[in-house]
């Protein structure tokens, strides 16, 4: 098992940055990739960034592409998710998840492929 515990969400203005942190716990080693989802009142969740572990290759959903930035502190067990450039779109709930290795995987920001899921940081983005 793996746990995951999201931190940093808040609230900014337009145009203001936030950095969101995931620590993960447990069988880490299991973990072959890692993402950042996201879910607003009215609309489906959405694949934000992935990051695969042993490449630390990156995939970003198109509408934070140039904004958001995934990446990794292994040593601290830490997944963080940089935003900057917020807009008030951006306002949703964020979820940390995580793919256990040898599980079926194929789209990165697709959330039924992954395993784990944190309980999520709410970040709300004032016009």
């Amino acid at each position: 098992q793996v746990q995951l515990v999201e931190s940093g969400g808040g609230s900014v203005q337009a145009g203001g940055s936030l950095r969101l942190s995931c620590g993960f716990s447990g069988a880490t080693w299991s973990v072959c990739y890692m993402g950042w989802f996201r879910l607003a009142p009215g609309k489906e969740r959405e694949g934000v960034a992935s990051l695969r572990i042993d490449n630390d290759d990156t995939t970003y959903a198109d509408s934070v592409k140039d904004r958001f930035t995934i990446s990794r502190d292994n040593a601290k067990a830490i997944l963080f998710l940089q935003m900057d450039s917020l807009k008030p779109e951006d306002t949703a709930m964020y979820y940390c998840a995580a793919v256990r290795c040898g599980s079926p995987f194929s789209r990165p920001l697709n959330s039924y492929e992954y395993n784990y899921w944190g309980q999520g940081t709410q970040v709300t983005v004032a016009s």
